[in-house]
């Protein structure tokens, strides 16, 4: 039996905005791993046990971790990404919760074209409606990461985190 995961680890993985690494569940811990593409790629052109010597002091930590991920482990299980999260998708199906009609007006106009993330957020604090958005898109992440650790046979601790400052 593998330890549960705490449901916020699982979101702020989703929400963690890098390029340069790919985020994993290590079954065995219950904790989030990350990876450095970077490292990966050291792992995969090594022969062996030797640790690549390219990298970082901090890189080599990861090391194990990508060797068990490229052997396939079944240890490791990759985490979904903000792409699979579609927030565009979500930020259309909150419009469709705003009751009044000039606002929700406002916002599909402010979701078509370019920058329309940023443009939908501005629209929505100038509408006081921002709080909303935050709690809806929580929710939907919530709930986009319950249904894959559903999928993937992950127990999943959704108590809050009281680790952090009071």
């Amino acid at each position: 039996m593998h330890p549960p995961v705490k449901l916020d680890a699982l979101t702020e993985a989703l929400n963690f905005p890098s390029e340069e690494t790919d985020s994993w569940l290590d079954r065995q811990t219950g904790s989030i791993v990350m990876v450095d593409h970077e490292v990966m790629a050291a792992v995969e052109a090594t022969e062996g046990d030797d640790p690549p010597a390219e990298l970082e002091d901090w890189q080599q930590e990861q090391v194990q971790v990508a060797r068990g991920i490229l052997a396939g482990d079944s240890r490791y299980l990759a985490l979904p990404d903000k792409f699979d999260f579609h927030e565009y998708r979500h930020m259309e199906r909150f419009i469709g919760t705003v009751e009044d009609v000039d606002h929700a007006n406002q916002l599909w106009r402010a979701i078509k074209g370019r920058g329309a993330f940023r443009c939908f957020k501005d629209t929505a604090d100038r509408l006081g409606l921002i709080e909303a958005w935050y709690r809806y898109r929580d929710e939907a992440l919530d709930r986009f990461m319950l249904d894959w650790a559903e999928a993937n046979h992950v127990e999943v601790d959704a108590s809050p985190d009281r680790s952090g400052p009071l």
